[in-house]
């Protein structure tokens, strides 16, 4: 079995309720380092961001723009999701591709053992990992799918 990335991985995200959330909330709970930007107003579907994420606002209220940001900002993007892949977690995979960076996109209905995430992240060579995905309106349940999966690929972390 592979060992967990290194600890000194950061942990981008935009904020926003499903994964975005779950990937900020698994780097919080684990000690890894996050952070990631956010529309002006700190704007997620359920309000403002709570100040416990430390994000950085963008000039601008839309959602692309902080999409972008934290892709130009990371070395890679993983994306967790659930069919169809659409909307913003679609934006993340072309930008992703534009601004030449790894992307590796997870289905949690069949997602492949942690260790492939694992492994794919040391052989990218990935220090600053964007993660991101559907938000939870769009796919009920996506929160704690994504935290539950990402737990398992980051575990014994920055213990």
């Amino acid at each position: 079995m592979d060992k967990p990335p290194a600890a000194e991985i950061r942990i981008l995200s935009g904020g926003q309720t499903g994964v975005d959330r779950a990937g900020l909330d698994m780097a919080i709970g684990l000690g890894l380092d996050h952070g990631g930007w956010c529309p002006r107003g700190r704007l997620a579907e359920d309000g403002a961001i709570p100040a416990l994420y430390q994000l950085r606002e963008t000039d601008s209220p839309l959602y692309a723009v902080r999409t972008e940001q934290n892709v130009i900002d990371s070395d890679a993007t993983l994306i967790l999701y659930l069919e169809p892949l659409e909307g913003g977690t679609e934006l993340t995979r072309r930008l992703a591709r534009r601004h030449g960076r790894p992307c590796l996109l997870i289905d949690l209905e069949r997602p492949p053992p942690a260790d492939t995430v694992r492994q794919w992240i040391r052989q990218a060579g990935v220090r600053v990992l964007n993660i991101a995905g559907p938000r939870e309106s769009q796919r009920a349940g996506i929160y704690r799918l994504a935290r539950e999966y990402l737990e398992q690929v980051f575990s014994g972390v920055g213990n």
